[in-house]
């Protein structure tokens, strides 16, 4: 499967998405073909263009002439009548379901009441539809944006001047981080906003990632401080591993036995912490004592600080953020002589910097084979090489 790290720095619409998306490689007829099984008329145009000097595509939809607005119930027929897959009219329902609570939100209406403007038209059924078919095309199975810049000032709507962000954006916005520059301009629509935080993850900051291609969306006005441009990053997903909220747990105890403590450091390790380990130290009145350490992802603390509670004679713990940088790791086995050795293998991009056997593989080896470990690890490494 592939991963998609959409670039939010100037917003995000829903055609940009498209032109990013396509802009991957996909053929632009078979995304129009795959648009006809809305069973409507409308045209789609597909073009290449710059914005400040930069490339990329821009999709343009050409709506049917007397198509008004367009309620949630009617949306959802027009989708489950579609000749789209299964997984598709699900991620599309998805969308719009969440689209149309943060409209009837926004304007105090019953979501069964409610009728979109400008999101309920063609453009949007095209951009929702047919994203979430692009997504299923470039085999895309994990969605991750930046921090969206939302733009600033008013944008015209059906209901008159909005401050930006609308009303329904900063609904579908909530929890997830954005910004605004000096661009006098609407730079996330709703359809975008819907799309994103639907179907993504949002990272606050670029992780390290490999990716192979970088598609290119622009939007149709020209802002006046930076290009109109959404990017998209695109890889394997294997090789993005996103940054994740990380905690360092410590605990310093001078009444703990050793059993209990070497014990209780296996013991967390299996409840899912990253790292443990016990350093000595020198405590009040120079009593010697052992402080625990333990990594472990946020979401995982409050199950692991109780642990430590549970398991250690410690009445308190201190708890803080901590990042750090691992390297892409995979487990490759080889034969020694009939013998499995497992090589633990850590790359940094695509090249393999780190290998190690595993240690009980080269020990069972050594028995067997009757040789010694080191031989045993050296031959284990040279069959990789």
């Amino acid at each position: 499967m592939k991963y998609v790290y959409f670039d939010c720095s100037a917003g995000a619409s829903g055609d940009m998405i498209l032109g990013s998306l396509l802009s991957l490689g996909v053929p632009v007829g078979d995304f129009k073909s795959a648009i006809n099984n809305l069973n409507f008329r409308a045209g789609i145009q597909v073009y290449r263009a710059q914005s400040k000097g930069f490339s990329g595509l821009r999709v343009n939809v050409v709506p049917q002439t007397g198509v008004g607005q367009r309620s949630f119930s009617e949306v959802k027929k027009i989708i489950l009548r579609s000749k789209f897959n299964a997984e598709v009219k699900r991620k599309a329902l998805d969308i719009f379901k969440r689209l149309f609570q943060a409209e009837s939100k926004a304007h105090g209406q019953n979501i069964n009441r409610a009728h979109l403007h400008e999101a309920s038209a063609d453009d949007a059924l095209i951009d929702i539809t047919g994203t979430c078919w692009l997504l299923g095309r470039l085999e895309i199975g994990s969605v991750y944006f930046s921090p969206v810049n939302v733009g600033q000032g008013f944008v015209r709507s059906a209901h008159g001047l909005l401050p930006v962000p609308p009303p329904a954006v900063a609904e579908l916005m909530k929890g997830l981080p954005v910004y605004s520059t000096e661009e006098p301009a609407e730079l996330l629509t709703p359809t975008g906003a819907a799309i994103l935080s639907t179907l993504g993850e949002c990272l606050p900051n670029l992780p390290e990632i490999v990716y192979q291609k970088i598609g290119c969306g622009l939007g149709h006005k020209e802002l006046k401080l930076h290009p109109n441009m959404l990017r998209a990053f695109y890889g394997d997903e294997k090789s993005f591993q996103p940054a994740k909220g990380l905690q360092i747990i410590e605990a310093t105890l001078d009444d703990c036995s050793p059993q209990i403590l070497g014990n209780f450091v296996n013991q967390i390790l299996k409840k899912g912490a990253l790292e443990a380990y016990l350093t000595p130290v020198v405590m009040k009145k120079n009593r010697p004592g052992t402080k625990l350490t333990v990594i472990a992802e946020t979401d995982k603390i409050d199950a692991l600080i109780e642990a430590v509670f549970l398991e250690t004679t410690t009445i308190g713990v201190r708890y803080f953020p901590v990042e750090r940088r691992v390297l892409r790791r995979e487990i490759k086995p080889v034969q020694i002589q009939g013998e499995k050795i497992r090589l633990k293998i850590s790359y940094l991009g695509e090249e393999a910097v780190n290998i190690q056997p595993e240690f009980e593989d080269c020990q069972k080896a050594a028995a067997k084979l009757r040789l010694p470990i080191k031989k045993i690890m050296n031959l284990a490494i040279k069959k990789f090489s």
